[in-house]
């Protein structure tokens, strides 16, 4: 029975990578059975994000789903909880063990943060049951004698090290600096860095903290960026703090053209100023690809099924099926590409260059006016989101 409940989890899950407003779903207590899912935002917040949103809402939808393919366990459908864990590790905890003492949980999808995810992954280990993340990427979860309970569906922050190695030597650069938050993914993601780099005779000039508890870098950013040689910036951090980051480096002046800024969070620049657009030239951003991008397969039956479940159930929250961020990054080998932010970041930017064609346009377009002329190695590109994205 027990490798029956265990294959039941990808089987639901591992088609869809689930990225809450309260809405009219199907009673979750149905069943005796139950999953529980743990999402970042704090309970009853007044300002939920779209990734906890979203990942609530898609987490429903696939159980609707298994009850729609008739999946059971022991003659029952899969009931469920959700909990919001307030994206730290004692709020994960709590909701788990609240959980597990009121309902017969036979898994855990979530938690949503590696500073969160080792606790749970402890605990589901304890109470033998697995514990699915569908976003943690510290790369000690994947010690299968410390977390053998454990299981993702996006690749460990270790598959980050090969690009950037790749994009240092490309361009002959030699140092950097990084900038991480302190908690598990950031000094897990630092940690797999320095060794790629100690490898391949790179130099960290200096590694910056970002406190996430006083919300502000330790130590003078710009005395320390102006007392050393690299122009080279590496930023660890999820995407909030990283908004943080970069509104500090603006104001004090040490973005773009000075320094070169490589990201490994997508931020929404909606958030700045425009008049902090051309300081935000030429960075990069480096992340896991969609799947679709590069024609991964995947299950789209599976998938559309659980976008009309979802807008069934929850419409005010559904973006439309093309603005959501799911995908299938477990079956694309850990492929990572940058996302060159160069030139401006609106629609109608790129509209009024008339350079939204297909792909073969966009690449030629990125060889005739960017640094991707001196490109030796053969490289993919798109425009997806009014980003491009560029691959190899």
């Amino acid at each position: 029975m027990w490798c029956f409940r265990w294959w039941i989890l990808p089987f639901i899950f591992g088609q869809l990578n689930i990225y809450y407003t309260r809405a009219a779903w199907p009673l979750p207590n149905m069943s005796s059975i139950q999953l529980l899912g743990l999402f970042a935002d704090a309970a009853n917040t007044s300002e939920p994000t779209e990734f906890s949103v979203h990942s609530c809402a898609m987490f429903k939808a696939a159980l609707v789903l298994s009850q729609q393919y008739n999946i059971k366990i022991d003659g029952e459908f899969i009931g469920w909880q959700a909990a919001q864990t307030g994206g730290n590790a004692i709020g994960a905890l709590r909701s788990t063990c609240q959980a597990v003492t009121t309902a017969n949980i036979i898994g855990i999808v979530g938690p949503a943060y590696s500073r969160e995810a080792s606790i749970i992954a402890a605990f589901a280990h304890s109470d033998n049951i697995p514990a699915i993340s569908y976003a943690a990427t510290e790369p000690d979860l994947s010690d299968r004698n410390a977390y053998p309970n454990f299981y993702r569906t996006v690749t460990s922050d270790a598959a980050v090290t090969l690009p950037i190695v790749k994009l240092f030597t490309r361009y002959n650069w030699t140092s950097c600096i990084i900038i991480y938050q302190n908690d598990e993914f950031g000094s897990g993601g630092t940690e797999v860095i320095s060794n790629a780099f100690s490898e391949n005779n790179l130099i960290i000039s200096k590694l910056i903290v970002f406190d996430i508890a006083t919300q502000h870098i330790r130590g003078d950013l710009k005395d320390i960026l102006s007392t050393t040689s690299t122009r080279i910036i590496i930023v660890w951090a999820d995407d909030y703090h990283t908004s943080l980051i970069l509104q500090i480096a603006f104001n004090f002046d040490i973005l773009g053209p000075y320094f070169t800024w490589i990201l490994s969070s997508t931020v929404s620049f909606n958030s700045f100023n425009q008049t902090m657009y051309t300081k935000l030239i030429g960075m990069l951003i480096l992340e896991p690809i969609i799947g679709s991008v590069v024609n991964a397969p995947f299950n789209t039956t599976l998938l559309n099924a659980a976008y009309q479940i979802w807008e069934q159930y929850e419409p005010e929250t559904f973006p439309g099926s093309t603005k959501t961020s799911f995908s299938v990054d477990n079956n694309i080998n850990g492929n990572r590409c940058f996302w060159p932010q160069l030139i401006n970041f609106s629609t109608d930017f790129y509209n009024e260059l008339n350079i939204i064609m297909d792909d073969n346009d966009v690449k030629h377009w990125l060889i005739q006016n960017t640094d991707m002329k001196f490109c030796k190695s053969q490289f993919y590109a798109d425009c997806f989101n009014s980003t491009f994205h560029i691959w190899f």
